[in-house]
């Protein structure tokens, strides 16, 4: 299993010109069905995809009907445990703690791989490694 961060969503829906490619990649890996995510995930995106700054913004009706397609993916739910774990690790690793339970939440799920641009590509968290699927 392989934990989808934020991103790979975001970049999904872009419209922007300058992101076509990463728009590619993560529309690639999205079909792929070893992915997971997790609730915070999905909060982070419904909120970014729906901000009124963004160029690309969608109503909540279209985030809304992204996140139910996304369902198909293992979701894990934010529990005390990996609120805790998130904190013990924000402070071993030196993360955000938004970061951290980003991991936690990997972790929990069994996943081995955060697909992420926003973590330290190829970094290790105590067995959950980083993988920036857009590096060349």
């Amino acid at each position: 299993m392989r934990f989808v961060d934020t991103n790979i969503l975001l970049y999904a829906i872009s419209g922007d010109p300058g992101e076509r490619e990463k728009a590619a990649v993560a529309d690639k890996l999205l079909q792929a069905s070893d992915l997971a995510l997790s609730v915070q995930v999905l909060q982070e995106f419904y909120v970014q995809a729906t901000r009124k700054t963004s160029a690309n913004r969608l109503t909540s009706d279209e985030a809304l009907s992204l996140i139910e397609t996304w369902l198909r993916f293992g979701v894990q739910e934010m529990t005390v445990d990996i609120v805790r774990a998130a904190i013990e690790s924000s402070q071993r690793f030196q993360l955000s703690y938004w970061d951290a339970a980003i991991i936690e939440s990997a972790r929990a799920l069994g996943c081995k791989q955060v697909l992420s641009e926003d973590l330290n590509a190829g970094q290790s968290f105590g067995g959950v490694r980083v993988v920036n699927p857009f590096a060349r």
